[in-house]
C-alpha cells in the first residue's frame, strides 16, 4: 500500500513538472520555423517502412505519402545536335584515262615565265628541250623565256638546226600525204581558223614540213601528241610570234 502511494505521488510530480514546460513553451512568442535546405543528397525514408516500427521513427522519416525532404533531380547538359545531310562516300581518284582530257588543267610549270639559262646560244635563239617539253626563247645575261610545247609521239621526234623561213597568222592547213595515208579521215584543206589545229599563229621551219604553231586542243601541252610539228598555246604562239622574226634560229635537241 506505501509503495503503489509513492508510485502515484510521483507519477502526479512528473505530470505536473511537464505540464508546467507546457505552458512555459505556450507563453513564449510564436516564431516562424527556420528552414535548412540541404546542400549534399539527404537520405530520405523508404517507401517500405515495415521496419521503423511505427510511432516516433515513422513520424520523423515520413508523413505516409513518400520521403519527407527530396533533392531536385540534376540534370548534366547534353550537347546540341545539327541535322546532318545524307551520309556521302569519300571521292575517289579517277584514274587519268577516266579524265576528259578537255577538262584538264595545264600544270602551272608549262605557264610562260622568265627562268635562269645556262646554255651559250646568243640572245634571240629559240632551243628546242624536246624531252622536257620546253621552248626557252634566249634573252641573254642567263636569262630566257621559257614556255610548254607539245611534241612529237614516239617516233616522230627529231633534232637538228633550223631557221624560221616563214611566218603566217591563222594560217591554212594542208595535210601532207604521208598524214593523210595514216588519217584518211582528215580534210584535204582547212582555212585558218579557230578549228583550224595550227592554230593563232605558225612559224615554219627552213624547208621542211615542221612547224612551231597554236594549237585549239591546250591540253595536249606537255605532252608527246603531233607528228613531228612543235606546238603551243595560242596564247603564247602570239607572244612568241611577236619577238621573233624570219632567220631565226631555232635548235631542236
Amino acid at each position: 500500500m506505501f509503495k503503489t502511494s509513492l508510485a502515484l505521488l510521483g507519477g502526479a510530480t512528473l505530470v505536473c513538472v511537464m505540464s508546467d514546460r507546457a505552458l512555459a513553451i505556450d507563453a513564449a512568442s510564436p516564431r516562424e520555423p527556420a528552414i535548412i535546405y540541404a546542400t549534399q543528397p539527404v537520405r530520405t525514408a523508404s517507401a517500405d517502412r515495415s521496419n521503423m516500427g511505427g510511432g516516433f521513427i515513422e513520424f520523423l522519416f515520413g508523413d505516409g505519402q513518400g520521403p519527407r525532404f527530396q533533392q531536385p533531380p540534376v540534370y548534366q547538359p547534353q550537347p546540341a545536335y545539327e541535322p546532318r545531310g545524307p551520309y556521302l562516300p569519300p571521292q575517289q581518284a579517277l584514274p587519268p584515262e577516266a579524265v576528259d582530257p578537255t577538262q584538264r588543267p595545264l600544270d602551272p610549270m608549262y605557264e610562260k615565265q622568265l627562268v635562269d639559262y645556262r646554255g651559250n646560244e646568243g640572245a634571240g635563239t629559240i632551243v628546242i628541250d624536246t624531252p622536257n617539253k620546253f621552248l626557252y626563247l634566249v634573252e641573254g645575261s642567263g636569262k630566257a623565256l621559257r614556255y610548254g610545247i607539245g611534241v612529237g609521239r614516239p617516233g616522230f621526234t627529231w633534232s637538228g638546226v633550223k631557221t624560221i623561213s616563214a611566218k603566217r597568222e591563222w594560217p591554212d592547213w594542208t595535210p601532207p600525204a604521208e598524214m593523210l595515208a595514216r588519217r584518211p579521215d582528215l580534210p584535204r584543206h582547212m582555212e585558218g581558223g579557230p578549228e583550224n589545229p595550227l592554230g593563232a599563229r605558225a612559224m615554219y621551219l627552213g624547208s621542211s614540213l615542221y612547224r612551231i604553231h597554236g594549237s585549239n586542243e591546250p591540253w595536249t601541252i606537255g605532252t608527246n601528241v603531233s607528228s613531228g610539228c612543235i606546238r603551243m598555246r595560242n596564247e603564247d604562239v602570239i607572244d612568241l610570234y611577236g619577238r621573233v622574226n624570219v632567220g631565226t634560229r631555232v635548235i631542236v635537241l
